[in-house]
């Protein structure tokens, strides 16, 4: 009776979506440790103990000669960043809220949201943490050198990118099929351990063998990456185009099969999960 009735425009929609992504940002930052800092210092301890584990692995195997002329490490923390960037945002975007579930019920909250927040934090998350271990890297190491960082930074993006893609599809066959879900995102990351190719330079493969990881669009970006990165490395045998055209591709799909699984989705689905 007493309510005032505001007029809807397009700018005022536009800024309770965002209000509403920033929150849902917030809460999907600490869902895993209500202690914002102490979430962040445990994906850094994450990514620094992959560095000590494949820097052992390197020096154990005598392979350090086989890798890129420059900073050693900073080659092996080329690669794992562009890997955790992919994994951590197909996870997230996999983990966020499906059709089902509860949180759809309370308006504006939609799909839609749920799967912007989680990439957006995400992304949020492993940019901080490369920033971080990159400059106390700087600090107490040595000075890190990046040859053309926009363009790193742009493989960074199209890591991310790729892997939140990637990531819709899986979310849009979950409510179908959630354990083949879970198996496929596993094994997916299992995989890209290896065909990621973080662990070797993709111009010394053999034609033999550049053919099990020319598939994967990470084995790309993680070489352009080094392109990037580093004054006398040129990437011969991956490109740019490929991994940005893929990462365009899983979001159309993933947004087609969103959008059909949202229409067609049950409360019941939700039901003893």
């Amino acid at each position: 009776m007493f309510q005032v009735e505001q007029k809807k425009t397009t700018t005022r929609s536009a800024l309770v979506i965002l209000e509403l992504i920033y929150h849902s940002i917030v809460r999907d930052l600490r869902k895993n440790h209500r202690n914002a800092l102490m979430g962040l210092a445990l994906n850094m301890l994450q990514t620094v103990i992959f560095v000590i584990s494949f820097f052992a692995m390197f020096a154990m195997l005598g392979m350090r000669g086989a890798a890129i002329r420059g900073d050693f490490l900073l080659y092996i923390m080329s690669g794992i960043f562009m890997f955790m960037t992919h994994t951590k945002a197909l996870g997230a975007v996999v983990g966020s809220e499906g059709p089902a579930s509860p949180m759809m019920q309370h308006a504006p909250m939609n799909t839609v949201v749920a799967i912007t927040s989680a990439a957006l934090s995400s992304l949020y998350i492993q940019t901080l943490s490369l920033v971080v271990i990159l400059f106390v890297y700087h600090v107490a190491v040595t000075p890190v050198v990046i040859d053309n960082p926009i363009g790193a930074l742009g493989m960074h993006l199209t890591a991310w990118m790729t892997g939140a893609g990637i990531g819709m599809i899986l979310l849009s066959v979950k409510p179908w099929f959630p354990e083949f879900t879970q198996v496929a995102s596993s094994l997916y990351s299992r995989i890209s351990m290896i065909a990621s190719g973080k662990m070797f330079v993709a111009n010394t493969l053999p034609a033999s063998m550049l053919v099990m990881f020319d598939w994967n669009p990470l084995f790309h970006i993680i070489d352009q990456t080094r392109g990037y990165v580093f004054l006398h490395y040129t990437p011969h045998t991956t490109n740019t185009p490929y991994p940005i055209y893929m990462g365009i591709l899983f979001v159309m799909i993933g947004m087609i099969g969103e959008y059909y699984t949202r229409q067609n989705a049950s409360v019941s689905w939700g039901a003893g999960r």
